[in-house]
């Protein structure tokens, strides 16, 4: 496994930075959920412990890809993959929000505009008025930052209302 980036080791090295690390985070989903009219999240450590191994595993392997649903054991998730100490963490957070541009009020997959739910699915799961945590975790391998959030209760439920 690659050595953290500068940027990773800083974001990491301190509880005073993880706290930093789980504010921003947290505030810039919390944004996007006050806009959309919905009850604002609560950071979960272990959200964030089971995004950190599930980062690490990626880092590792140099992937983005999807824990299986036996994984994540009923959490939603979202991933970012992205240069190494290229990206703040907002912007990592942003690419995420930018989905919902191509939102459309409805019942879940029926909701973007583009008629690809995967087009709007990582905005749809901040935005899920059901869920109520979000954990977060960074991890650095081959070049690259890979960022997961996991949220509990799980989003992006077929056949229910967004919002």
């Amino acid at each position: 496994m690659s050595a953290p980036s500068a940027l990773a080791q800083e974001r990491h090295n301190t509880a005073p930075q993880a706290d930093r690390f789980a504010s921003e985070l947290l505030h810039a989903h919390n944004v996007e959920r006050t806009e959309f009219g919905v009850q604002r999240l609560s950071w979960s450590p272990q959200l964030a412990n089971e995004a950190q191994d599930w980062a690490n595993q990626l880092a590792r392997r140099g992937v983005m890809q999807h824990a299986s649903l036996d994984q994540r054991r009923g959490r939603g998730e979202n991933l970012w993959m992205g240069t190494a100490g290229y990206f703040s963490l907002s912007a990592m957070i942003n690419f995420f929000a930018e989905e919902k541009r191509h939102f459309r009020s409805g019942t879940f997959p029926n909701v973007s505009r583009t008629g690809n739910w995967a087009d709007v699915g990582h905005y749809t799961q901040m935005v899920w008025a059901e869920t109520r945590e979000v954990g977060c975790a960074i991890a650095h391998g081959r070049g690259n930052e890979f960022l997961v959030c996991r949220y509990w209760p799980a989003g992006n439920t077929y056949g229910r209302k967004v919002g």
